[in-house]
């Protein structure tokens, strides 16, 4: 981490899925797909790479006799994901009181 910023999270499709991940408890792969704007392929390179940290966990199971995925965030995530947020607005915090009035 640099200055409280978490890297794992600090790509930006990355802390949008985080982001979406964080308001509930699962959210399905093509639901997270179409909300963030990417393909199949990247999402599936965000989301190992949140679960290779233990940030995300994916689970897989049948849904109207498709094969599904849905994704969710573990509390370390939901942790992480609180503290990358935090240091964001340290960050703009400081920003705006470097601007001159």
């Amino acid at each position: 981490m640099s200055g409280g910023l978490d890297m794992v999270l600090h790509p930006p499709a990355r802390l949008q899925i985080a982001a979406m991940l964080a308001r509930v408890d699962d959210v399905e792969f093509a639901v997270i797909k179409d909300v963030v704007e990417i393909s199949d392929s990247v999402l599936s390179k965000h989301l190992s790479a949140l679960a290779e940290v233990g940030y995300a966990k994916v689970a897989k199971g049948k849904r109207d006799g498709r094969q599904r995925t849905w994704a969710s965030l573990t509390a370390k995530g939901r942790k992480a994901f609180a503290a990358h947020m935090a240091a964001l607005h340290r960050l703009a915090e400081a920003a705006a009181d470097a601007v001159p009035a």
